[in-house]
């Protein structure tokens, strides 16, 4: 994959996350804000963005979305194979709730 591609990729991946976060925000914020680790100011600027800021925003070379999980034990022990996938779901949750949302600098 060129440099070309990665850049359409990630372009690709930005306006699917803007989109997919609008909805979840619209639909259930605050279980939106949640699910996305967001800050209610963040989830504010994020609904209110117009279909043409989204597209704009998308645009970026860098990725919007991150990866949430950034403790590599938690992340093994998520990816490892469960016996009951509502307690992997649970334990995702809790562990994620554990996490502090996003802020503005």
């Amino acid at each position: 994959m060129d440099t070309w591609d990665s850049q359409e990729a990630i372009q690709e991946v930005n306006l699917s996350y803007l989109i997919l976060a609008q909805h979840m925000l619209r639909s259930d914020r605050p279980i939106g804000m949640f699910r996305l680790g967001l800050s209610a100011q963040l989830a504010d600027l994020l609904s209110s963005l117009s279909p043409a800021q989204s597209i704009k925003l998308a645009a970026s070379d860098e990725l919007l979305c991150g990866f949430r999980f950034n403790d590599a034990a938690m992340l093994s022990a998520l990816a490892e194979p469960a016996r009951d996938v509502d307690v992997t779901r649970t334990h995702a949750a809790l562990l994620l709730a554990g996490q502090p949302a996003e802020q503005f600098a």
